[in-house]
């Protein structure tokens, strides 16, 4: 059917009804007429792919990618609108999930921005990992959205240069369920596979430990262990949180689903010798504990947050960088009965950061400063940084 298609949706959707029907509609742009191929029903909507533009926005350009569209590879989203267009569509998700879910006045949200994070290539060649799929015939490539159907590609746009030029997509592997491969520090990119039907990775080739620089810090991680995989990602979100929370000599922090301890390191110097800091996290492959062991006033917890938190007492300072899941209930209530000042929040999304958001205002605290950044340009992704700070503190 031919649809009128309205504004943005969360998971790199747009609107459209007819009929009383609700239809998420991907590859197309609000504004835009365009015609659609139902793919999936639900009891109260459908999802759908816009396979032909009769009227397009102005902000819709020619994909950069060739395998990006209707049934091809889902890994991005938005490849067909200018980037200045998919930060505002960002911004009105975040926006939207913000005060229709978390209850943000919004008025707070006046004038939030998604923020590019500058790099040479603009929205194209910043994505550090990429994990492709695995045929039968042991041929990699990506899937396509909401499918195990594979699209076998020569390059990723999206990823970087010394990904592309790597032969990992021209290799065969036999026998696994995916290859995956790490541009990091190191001279070499890490290169790891899976096989099927398990979600252990087994190291291939290049550096088992890779090492990232933020500052005059340095990261060491395992090839399968989290790091921000767009470059300028983790040098703009330390700076933003140290910046939120203002850490003050003496202060004690936290750093919850620390990884790397990357906000650790920066709460370590903040705080000075005469404060200290703790940061918890659950994977060894992180090896958080050896990255802050320059820091005499910081040490590391290897346990689950929600379990532990709760014993921890305490404290100033909170630095939250949950799941793309959240950090819950039963972790914020943690935090309320802990009473920190200030809470400064890292949400890759934003359902999640609002759900999380109207719970932190049941324990006290507000939501006073935001900030977004697009760490994903040409995908639906986009990351957020909240400061909640404790009502009459």
């Amino acid at each position: 059917m031919i649809v009128t298609v309205g504004d943005v949706a969360a998971g790199g959707h747009c609107v459209a009804r007819v009929d009383g029907e609700v239809y998420f509609v991907r590859h197309a742009l609000p504004g835009e007429t365009v015609r659609i191929e139902v793919n999936e029903r639900k009891k109260k909507f459908a999802f759908a792919d816009a396979v032909e533009v009769i009227e397009a926005s102005p902000d819709r350009v020619e994909p950069p990618c060739p395998y990006a569209g209707p049934g091809r590879c889902g890994g991005c989203d938005f490849q067909h609108a200018k980037p200045e267009a998919q930060r505002r569509l960002k911004a009105k998700v975040l926006f939207d999930q913000l005060t229709r879910i978390g209850g943000v006045d919004p008025a707070k949200l006046e004038g939030v921005e998604v923020e590019e994070l500058p790099w040479d290539e603009g929205a194209l060649g910043w994505r550090t990992r990429m994990q492709y799929a695995v045929d039968a015939d042991g041929k990699p490539g990506l899937r396509v959205h909401k499918s195990h159907d594979l699209v076998h590609i020569d390059r990723c746009a999206i990823a970087t240069e010394r990904i592309r030029e790597a032969d990992i997509l021209t290799k065969t592997w036999d026998g696994m369920g995916a290859v995956g491969v790490v541009d990091s520090n190191d001279e070499e990119l890490a290169v790891y596979t899976q096989l099927r039907r398990t979600a252990r990775p087994h190291h291939k080739s290049g550096p088992k430990l890779v090492h990232q620089q933020v500052g005059d810090s340095e990261f060491e991680i395992a090839f399968d262990g989290f790091w921000q995989v767009h470059p300028a990602a983790a040098p703009a979100f330390l700076a933003c949180a140290l910046e939120f929370l203002n850490p003050q000599e003496g202060e004690s922090a936290w750093d919850l689903y620390a990884g790397a301890g990357l906000f650790a390191a920066g709460l370590a110097e903040a705080v000075g010798d005469t404060g200290r800091v703790v940061a918890v996290e659950n994977a060894a492959s992180s090896r958080t504990a050896a990255n802050l062991s320059a820091w005499k006033n910081a040490g590391a917890i290897e346990d689950d947050v929600a379990s532990i938190t709760p014993n921890l007492g305490s404290v100033d300072l909170v630095v939250l960088d949950p799941p793309r899941s959240g950090a819950g209930p039963e972790v914020v209530v943690a935090l309320g009965e802990a009473r920190p000042r200030a809470i400064c929040y890292i949400a890759c999304d934003a359902g999640a950061l609002a759900r999380d958001t109207k719970d932190l205002a049941i324990e006290g605290y507000e939501l006073t400063r935001i900030r977004a950044f697009d760490a994903f340009p040409m995908t639906q992704h986009f990351e957020t940084i909240a400061l909640f700070e404790l009502v009459d503190y």
